[in-house]
């Protein structure tokens, strides 16, 4: 082989440390599990720390590391104690998955309040970012990292009764373009995973309401069906390992083909009057 690396090895992630948040369940569970699996330590980060410490336990079932913090990501400085246990407990992070997400509000955009639209904003963006800057300095220090954020679907084309929400992910779209444009020279990769309906608890509202189920997706995806949180997975591996380590500022839209299959859809909301 003369040196050459095998093009599996470039997926390992043997060594790294990897942070993600929103890890107790769905997909920041089954990313966290997939990384554990390739090799990876973990911080795993969520307001609910029982059910981060069951996730703990299966990845140190696998003979990895793992630290768990409780934060609300909302909150800056919840956001500087997280990166600091990390940086205390492992000297450095390589891997950031900003997966924490939140959607209060289903209804027509006349109906927001300020309320609503600051929760929202609050953790999907907000905290998207400046998690990121805390994280990023860190990575450039090291010179590289690569930072993953969850966006979605919605984030591209609308998703009815999710205005803000949809609003909120279109910014982490924007946003990792422009941090990949700015930390590329520190080596510092950034991208994004855009899912389609995922069935989660997260998203239960939507793949437990029979209408939804049918309109959004059996009969506007290509594939038919809802995807499954460890089908989230082997995209995030690729993006966190050195098997992409030419990408960056990109979007993987990951929705079954229902963005190429979309035709009309039923009027699910109206606003109120």
């Amino acid at each position: 082989m003369s040196g050459r690396k095998l093009i599996l090895d470039r997926f390992r992630l043997s060594g790294k440390v990897a942070l993600v948040t929103g890890a107790s369940r769905g997909i920041g569970k089954a990313i966290s599990l997939g990384m554990a699996e390739a090799g990876a330590d973990l911080v795993l980060a969520s307001r609910s720390l029982p059910d981060l410490e069951a996730v703990a336990q299966e990845i140190n079932q696998m003979g990895r590391k793992t630290l768990v913090v409780s934060a609300n990501l909302r909150h800056l400085t919840q956001i500087d104690n997280l990166v600091a246990k990390a940086i205390d407990e492992f000297g450095h992070i390589d891997i950031l998955v900003n997966n924490a997400g939140t959607n209060p509000f289903f209804g027509s955009v006349f109906d927001i309040d300020d309320r609503m639209w600051d929760r929202t904003m609050g953790l999907n963006l907000k905290g998207y970012f400046f998690l990121s800057q805390a994280v990023g300095r860190v990575m450039r220090d090291k010179g590289c990292g690569s930072i993953i954020n969850i966006a979605s679907e919605d984030g591209i084309n609308p998703g009815l009764g999710a205005g803000a929400y949809s609003i909120s992910k279109a910014g982490v779209i924007m946003l990792t373009r422009v941090l990949a444009q700015e930390w590329g020279q520190y080596n510092i990769r950034v991208n994004t995973i855009a899912p389609g309906v995922i069935r989660t608890q997260f998203s239960e509202a939507l793949w437990k309401n029979p209408v939804i189920r049918l309109e959004r997706t059996e009969n506007n995806t290509a594939l038919g069906r809802i995807a499954e949180a460890e089908e989230i997975v082997g995209a995030a591996l690729f993006l966190a390992s050195n098997a992409s380590s030419y990408m960056t500022g990109q979007t993987i839209l990951l929705d079954g083909g229902h963005f190429c299959s979309v035709r009309t859809l039923l009027p699910i909301i109206t606003p109120r009057r």
